[in-house]
């Protein structure tokens, strides 16, 4: 069995009493049927991210982001007089492995609320855990709709919430971009079939640009390690499409968009956010990305006062690094578990769930959520646009 590390991100502060009630703000805490320990000055939020293998560049944001959150909190006189935790758990980007990290983090940890995992497939290995375990699990990065709603029962996953808007709203803005601003008819979908991000946001994409009055030229398909794209991509480019969606991660994009642009492909690719990494750019070349497009869940240039906050802080955290979507999640996730246990009243696992559930118009780096019925925020979403290698910001679409 491999072990799971955990790393404990932490900020050491004097121990703040809450103000104005004047009462020791004991917890109730420990053994209890819904798990969880907030026991002496503490109160522990595990954190099951990718810290490692081909999402690493996700969960190493996902991890930067919470780790700020957290400070914030904390410099702030934290939580019900205590202060947080985080115990980061890596997960190797891999689903078995999502599913050992939280494991690990419930029964050795005693973890009140994990947020986590960055993807989707990764998230749905943690999902029978904490509803099993009955702890709240507030996804990072997860966009599939099966992540809070089982797909074989069609009821909502009780315990789990999510920081991110979810693929067919995605799907939607992507489509309704390609056919309204870059007045695409014709379109090739290029899906990786061993993730369920990508599956997901191929159905949405081609329902709506169908919907449009679009065509849909050909489905084509490559799995995630995969590296020699050129025998799909000779099909896609005889077939001359307007657009080509791209609804994959960071590391076999940046490669397809390279060897696409190599062998005279010119056409715009459009993507969602697994897009989201520095690393994409390294991959592709800045060259490669000139005419693509994506959807994200914020952009570092917008100049909302909760934007440009969390983008001065992160910069000064992390030696001056913009801060990509996915930084922002993990901020917001930590920052919704924050508020719920704040007015739960006590870091129990059951009161936080309920509380989490309650969440509306809560102002955030990626905008004011309120989780609906299916535990999914209503947001807006962005559609960046690659000029030089670097994101600039295009449009924002209001769900």
């Amino acid at each position: 069995m491999k072990k799971i590390g955990a790393i404990i991100l932490s900020t050491v502060l004097t121990a703040v009493l809450a103000a104005g009630c004047g009462s020791n703000n004991t917890e109730s805490s420990g053994n209890s049927a819904n798990g969880g320990n907030s026991a002496g000055d503490t109160i522990k939020i595990g954190a099951d991210l990718e810290l490692t293998g081909g999402q690493a560049s996700f969960g190493d944001s996902a991890s930067k982001g919470a780790k700020l959150a957290v400070q914030q909190i904390n410099d702030a006189g934290g939580v019900l007089g205590k202060k947080l935790e985080l115990v980061v758990a890596d997960n190797a980007s891999k689903s078995e492995e999502a599913t050992q990290a939280a494991q690990k983090l419930i029964t050795d940890d005693k973890v009140v609320t994990i947020i986590g995992a960055s993807t989707s497939t990764n998230t749905l290995g943690i999902v029978p855990v904490v509803t099993e375990k009955q702890i709240p699990l507030v996804a990072v990065g997860a966009t599939n709709p099966k992540v809070t709603v089982d797909e074989r029962t069609s009821k909502v996953n009780e315990w789990v919430f999510r920081a991110a808007f979810i693929d067919p709203f995605q799907g939607q803005v992507m489509a309704n971009f390609a056919t309204n601003s870059l007045k695409a008819k014709t379109a090739v979908i290029y899906t990786d079939t061993s993730s369920d991000y990508s599956k997901g946001l191929q159905k949405f994409f081609e329902e709506t640009f169908k919907k449009n009055g679009g065509q849909i030229l050909s489905q084509e398909s490559y799995q995630q390690k995969d590296s020699d794209f050129k025998a799909v991509l000779t099909r896609i480019k005889a077939s001359n499409p307007d657009v080509i969606y791209l609804p994959g991660y960071y590391e076999e994009v940046g490669k397809i968009l390279k060897q696409a642009r190599e062998m005279g492909i010119t056409v715009p690719f459009l993507g969602g956010d697994g897009w989201d990494s520095p690393q994409l750019a390294e991959i592709a070349g800045a060259a490669a990305l000139d005419n693509t497009f994506m959807s994200n869940h914020y952009s570092p240039e917008d100049t909302a006062p909760e934007v440009t906050s969390f983008v001065d802080a992160y910069k000064a955290a992390n030696g001056g690094a913009v801060p990509d979507g996915m930084a922002a999640l993990g901020y917001d996730a930590v920052k919704l578990v924050a508020d719920a246990i704040s007015r739960a009243g006590a870091a129990d696992a059951a009161k936080i769930k309920d509380a989490l559930a309650a969440t509306k118009d809560l102002q955030l780096a990626t905008g004011k959520i309120t989780l609906n019925e299916t535990h999914d925020p209503v947001k807006a979403a962005v559609v960046l646009k690659f000029v030089g290698g670097k994101q600039t910001f295009e449009t924002k679409v209001n769900p």
